[in-house]
């Protein structure tokens, strides 16, 4: 029943930050998806008889995929696989379930927070036994595989019935087909407190939750409506679409704009929340006021001791180091470390594993704890809600308390999506050329302190990550960061930080983008942003 099929290599197939993400008609070439699969499985050891769980969030060539990845892993010598219903599974639920269940490892099929559809994004990415991202060792290590492969193997045992819960034998191996929501929520029942927050509902407290018919409306639909009483309707667009119902799953202000405003709007609900494609990020906005989630990750940090699950305190808190420094600060009263890493979740899953830190975050709307390996949207929703019914307060007072006890972080994003790669390229070559000769000099009335490329000595293996961003200081706290992203499929997007600390809490109300002006200025004159994009304004601002 298994066969050995001769392939070719591809070139293209270097994962990213998270994974290998292309377009599906990439995707849908000749044992594309085959050939990587088995790169993962031929650089992997020890998995023989063990057990390997697969998911993803539904996206269009999801079930096509897993059922690929099912065969593969019966002919690979797995003794079981653990399949989410529908090829349904959340990125942190995945986690989840490989901790719990001490799985060998997971295949996540996802491509997060890009769009969905016949000739939109997929991806498939390998998390590793404690449950997070494969660290760069085993990407790099597939990435060479995928260089050089002439073969995959492949069990004969037709289409898997993945819709019906169960446990059967196919190609002599076991697959249990298991509800992909019901251990997630035990989980956040176990961390949260639920009692309080039923009892909020119960009083009046209104929320709106969008899971972008992507991953998360199961989950949002159980735990929310069903385990804690929010009215019927709090949830919505809950139905995972292959198309994502032909929107894009990114929750920020612009592909989530109908729920800003109606959380601006005269009879907004209390809170309003979204999730992306995959479930590991999200968009908190209370009524009247968004929270930028470089400030959601220091103030959930801040309150976490009101949930029972870290009503212990914090070991630490570790960031991106685009993501703003509000959570430094919080780090710094509480008496715990802090710590900067670059992007990408696999960065903190030895601070975790270590016991070094508890809560983590990035300026990506990614926020998550040592509950499992992965950023967690869900998870960072319901923090929110323990702690708005434990504080009986509303999420604007919480929010303008934290600034007026820490100060305020003045922090915009500015992407420019889809540049050509040689331009992208050549903008950062440059910037880098000249970042010896930037201290000391002023720009628009500010004078540069420091300028360099980000490396990160990891404090658990001693790993060291090279250029993965070039930071411009000013004087006074404020900075820019330039960064080309890991996680488009076509072009290159690059991101701009831009950053001002505020002190004075007569200055906390104004308009971040006019409070940023100087900076947004500053970063154009050094980087020459219009001059090598060719854009007048960047695509997305958040």
């Amino acid at each position: 029943m298994i066969k050995t099929v001769p392939t070719k290599p591809y070139t293209d197939q270097k994962p990213g930050t998270s994974g290998l993400r292309k377009k599906v008609p990439v995707f849908q070439q000749e044992h594309y998806a085959e050939n990587f699969i088995q790169s993962i499985f031929d650089e992997l050891e020890g998995f023989e008889g063990k057990t390997l769980v697969i998911g993803g969030d539904g996206r269009f060539y999801n079930r096509e995929v897993i059922q690929k990845a099912i065969a593969m892993a019966a002919a690979n010598g797995f003794g079981k696989v653990m399949v989410g219903q529908g090829g349904i599974l959340s990125t942190p639920a995945a986690s989840n379930i490989i901790r719990k269940y001490k799985t060998f490892g997971g295949i996540i099929l996802s491509a997060s927070h890009n769009p969905g559809g016949p000739h939109e994004d997929f991806g498939i990415k390998y998390n590793a036994g404690n449950g997070g991202p494969a660290p760069e060792k085993i990407t790099d290590a597939i990435f060479e595989k995928t260089k050089t492969i002439s073969s995959f193997k492949i069990a004969d045992i037709g289409t898997v019935d993945i819709d019906t819960i169960g446990t059967f034998q196919a190609g002599g191996m076991t697959v249990e087909v298991f509800d992909p929501v019901k251990d997630y929520a035990e989980l956040m029942e176990s961390l949260f407190d639920f009692d309080a927050i039923r009892a909020n509902f119960k009083y009046g407290f209104r929320m709106r939750f969008d899971a972008m018919h992507a991953v998360t409306g199961p989950y949002a639909k159980e735990i929310l409506e069903r385990r804690l009483g929010a009215p019927n309707g709090t949830c919505r667009n809950f139905k995972p679409l292959p198309d994502f119902g032909g929107h894009h799953p990114d929750p920020n202000l612009v592909h989530a704009k109908h729920l800003y405003d109606e959380m601006m709007g005269p009879d907004a609900p209390d809170f309003g929340a979204a999730s992306d494609g995959d479930g590991d990020r999200n968009l908190i906005i209370g009524k009247g006021i968004f929270v930028t989630p470089s400030d959601s990750v220091a103030m959930l940090a801040a309150n976490a001791h009101l949930a029972p699950g870290y009503k212990e305190g914090l070991k630490g808190i570790a960031r991106s180091m685009p993501t703003s420094g509000a959570a430094d600060r919080v780090a710094e009263k509480l008496g715990i470390g802090i710590y900067e890493t670059p992007t990408g979740w696999k960065f903190f899953g030895n601070l975790l594993d270590a016991g070094m830190a508890t809560i983590c975050g990035e300026e990506s709307a990614g926020t998550g704890s040592n509950h499992v390996r992965e950023k967690d949207g869900l998870w960072a929703v319901l923090l929110w809600l323990n702690i708005l019914a434990v504080r009986g307060e509303s999420c604007k007072d919480i929010v303008t308390k934290h600034w007026e006890t820490y100060g305020r972080n003045y922090y915009s994003r500015h992407d420019y999506e889809e540049v050509e790669i040689e331009r992208a390229n050549a903008l950062v070559d440059e910037l880098r050329a000249k970042l010896g000769s930037l201290p000391g000099t002023s720009v628009r009335g500010m004078t540069i302190a420091s300028a360099d490329d980000f490396a990160y000595h990891d404090p658990v293996d001693g790993s060291v990550s090279k250029n993965q961003g070039i930071r411009i200081l000013f004087e006074g706290g404020s900075r820019v960061v330039f960064r080309l992203s890991g996680t488009g499929t076509s072009g290159a997007t690059l991101r701009v930080y831009i950053e001002r600390y505020e002190p004075d809490k007569a200055r906390h109300d104004l308009d971040t983008q006019e409070a940023l002006a100087d900076l947004i200025a500053a970063a154009d004159d050094i980087a020459g942003i219009k001059s090598h994009t060719g854009r007048n304004k960047p695509s997305v601002i958040t």
